[in-house]
Order: structure tokens, then sequence, then C-alpha cells
């Protein structure tokens, strides 16, 4: 039998983990924290997970990999190369796990994303013999891309980028063309170098004719992959200590429910109070000084980035399942602790009157540039900035925003991104300090039809 891959999304991190099966007995790769998904995964296909495998020591969330095989008694592979604080499977480059009579498991070694990084080819056996049906690339070999090499830091960066070219080459040399490549990350998350351009699917045939690492010479693509990083959330510097010590399982019981004293106390001590509701809502009537990371975008990354780590954490939302996935999604980058949550409206958390905020589009702001004078703060990364920009914008990166608050000018201030959903973040920021600000809810592509200005560097 072909074995079965079931994947299973985590979009809000941009990543994938992966169950492949042969009707009996299973295998997962890079398991997220929350392992309930995988455990549900597992019992609807009817099968026993006798082996976890991790392609690396992962820098963007905390693994579920050892919680996961201690749980269901599971071999746990972790390079062997790995300092790691826990037992594991020792596993090596060449090694073979033999999983099942038709289905075995090749680690083959390929660094550039981390020193130790290995990539698992997964082989069906029949009387044929063996054939490679797939591949976990982990943060190897992505769709159009490769994972970025610069993580461990920039001392490092130099020789990673010319092991992710080798390691890419490797795996196009080794695999038949008709393997299918099955990465962990690229899906949106800022482990990736240079863009995947929204493919959900690929083969290593397909890779060779579109991946730069495998169409281009190794300078050229090693300066196009050094030119093109950008900055990656904060919160990673604590996820590979995590991963390298041995993470439990999450506690996704239900928070202390928090009332409006209670919020209104920790809004005073500086705590963090983030409302979970859409841009849209929030705009329209808040508790003043709540942040607002809204469940429709990537909170994970852009709350684990902005928050001081360790800072005390409530949350806000329209329903007890509104804080629950947020809860998962936080527990997947290792904020575990919450001090509480509420649930409701606005007015269910406060009696002081509600903090509100405009919302307009960038029709809206050429049409006011007109009449009056307003400051457009960009709140994209630097590098989207750079590539095009409304002239005279104030570009301060949304993740620097708390940092540079002082930078910010008096006046009324209109704060837009790509797409709306950073905006409100920042809009929220800084209405909890007093500016008076305007949401741009809108995409950046119609900032130059709408008759603004638009320069690049």
């Amino acid at each position: 039998m072909t074995p079965q891959i079931v994947t299973i999304e985590t979009p809000s991190l941009g990543d994938r983990s992966y169950l492949a099966h042969d009707g009996q007995v299973a295998v997962v790769v890079d398991p997220q924290r929350d392992i309930d998904r995988v455990l549900r995964t597992a019992e609807e296909a009817g099968v026993r997970i006798t082996d976890v495998f991790e392609t690396h020591i992962h820098n963007d969330y905390v693994t579920g990999g050892l919680a996961l095989a201690e749980q269901v008694g599971a071999r746990y592979h972790v390079n062997a190369q790995d300092e790691v604080a826990f037992e594991r499977e020792p596993i090596r480059d060449g090694d073979v796990v033999e999983v099942s009579p038709s289905m075995r498991v090749r680690a083959i070694s390929t660094p550039g994303h981390t020193y130790t990084h290995l990539s698992y080819a997964l082989e069906s056996v029949d009387e044929t013999g063996e054939v490679a049906t797939a591949v976990f690339t982990g943060g190897s070999l992505l769709f159009g891309a490769t994972g970025r090499p610069d993580l461990l830091g920039a001392d490092h960066t130099h020789d990673l980028v010319h092991h992710q070219y080798a390691s890419a080459q490797r795996l196009a040399q080794a695999l038949p063309d008709q393997t299918e490549v099955l990465p962990t990350h690229g899906f949106g998350s800022f482990c990736s170098a240079g863009s995947t351009g929204g493919s959900t699917e690929s083969t290593i045939g397909v890779e060779k004719r579109q991946n730069p690492a495998l169409t281009r010479d190794e300078e050229a693509r090693v300066a196009s992959t050094l030119a093109g990083l950008d900055a990656y959330p904060t919160y990673y510097a604590h996820m590979a200590p995590s991963n390298s010590a041995g993470p439990d399982a999450p506690d996704l019981s239900a928070p202390e429910t928090a009332d409006k004293e209670t919020l209104a106390s920790r809004i005073a001590a500086g705590e963090w109070v983030v409302d979970l509701r859409t841009r849209t809502a929030f705009a329209a009537g808040h508790v003043g000084g709540t942040l607002n990371f809204g469940l429709d975008g990537q909170l994970a990354t852009y709350l684990g980035w902005l928050i001081p780590w360790g800072t005390p954490l409530t949350l806000l939302g329209e329903s007890p399942e509104q804080v629950e996935q947020a809860q998962r999604e936080l527990v997947r980058i290792g904020i575990d602790q919450l001090e509480g949550a509420a649930t409701g409206t606005p007015s269910d958390w406060t009696d002081e009157p509600l903090g509100s905020f405009e919302r307009a589009v960038f029709a809206d702001l050429a049409r006011v540039r007109h009449h009056r004078p307003v400051q457009v703060l960009d709140v994209r990364r630097a590098s989207e900035h750079a590539d095009g920009h409304v002239d005279g914008a104030l570009n301060i990166p949304l993740h620097e925003l708390l940092d540079r608050l002082d930078e910010v000018p008096a006046g009324e201030l209109w704060v837009h991104c790509a797409g709306g959903y950073r905006a409100s973040i920042a809009a929220s920021v800084l209405a909890a300090h007093g500016s008076t600000v305007v949401a741009v809810d809108d995409s950046f592509d119609e900032a130059g039809p709408a008759g603004l200005p638009v320069v690049s560097n």
C-alpha cells in the first residue's frame, strides 16, 4: 500500500505538520504543540502512531513532539548531534527507520536552516523494491524557496546559506522527480527565505524547474538569499531553548474570569489586555488601554513579536470559543500562562466610556490630504516600505513601534500597512498612548489608484 499522507495546517504560523500511515501504523513529522489535533487525525484514520520525527530544533514554534511520543509510546527521532535535555531516539544521515513492512523513513542530512537539519524520505516498500513517495523537508527545500539561514545569528549566516544551497541540490539529485515535497515552513512563516508564491503542493521535478536554489548557480542564489533576508519575530529567540529542553503538553484549561475592576487594575498596571475581536469591531468601540490582535490574522506571530516576553496577559473575546482559539495559538509559541479572560462585549468589560477611532480607505486619505495636514504612518517592514510607499509617509515598522513611540508625531495619524491587520494593531497601541488615529483598512495596492503619490527608495 502506498502511504497516505495527511497534512495538519497551522496557517496562523505559516506551518504544516504531517501524519503518514499505511492503514495500520503512522509516523508524525514536526508536530505543533497542541497535539490533540494529531491524536484526532490518527484516530480518524484508525492508525497507531509508532514514530515521531523532528526535522530540526524549531525556531518559530514550540514542538509537541516529545509530549506526543510520550503519550502514545512512540519512538522520538531527533538528530543525534542536537544537544537536548531529554531521552530521544538519536538519528543520523543515512539511517533508515523500518516503520512497517510497507513503509520506511530514510534520514537525509540537509543543513542550512540549522546545522543539524534533517529531511526524511518516506519510502514505500513492495515486491518491486523501495520507492521514495515523499520527502519531508522541514526548513530546507520549500516551494520555490528555501528556509532562511540567519536564525542562528549573523556569525553563522554565511556558512548556513551555502549549506542550504548544497542541501537543496542534494535532495534534487538523490530523489526521483515524482517525489512529493512536503515542507514544514513556507506558508506565511517568517522561516522562509524568499517567496513560496502561494503554492500548496510540489514535487522534486517541479522544484528542479522553478526553485532558484536549483535553477541558479550557487553565488547568484546565495547573493539573492542574503539580499532578501528581513526582520523576523523576536519571540523566535525563546523557541529553540524551549525545544531543546523538552516541552511538555500545554494546559488548555480555561483561564480565570476577570471582572471589570480586575481588568481596569491590570490595564492601569501596564499589563497587556488584548481584545481578540475583528478590527472593525475594535475600532467601533473598545475598552480604553486595550490592544487589538484579531483572531482573523496572524495573532500569535504579531502578539509574540510585540509583547515584552513575560508580560502578564489577559484576553477579551466575544465568546469562550474565541478565547480558547487564542489560547491554543499562543501555547504554540510558548505563552502558556494567562492571567485571565473575559467574554461578551465592551460594555461587559468596563463602566468607563468606550474608546474608538475611525477606519478609512486610501481614497479617503487622498481626499483628506487636500484639505488639512495629516501624518501618514506606514507600519510595514522597512523592505516593504522601500519597495513603494506613500510620499511623505513616516515608516515605523510595527515590531519597532513600542520602542519608538517618542518618534510618533503629534496630531492626526493615518496608519496603514499592506492590508489592514497590522494597521489596526498599531492604531490600538497608539490610541492606548493617547494619539488620535485613523486606521486605513485597505490594500496598499489601492494607494496609487486612489491618487496618492507612491514612490520607492
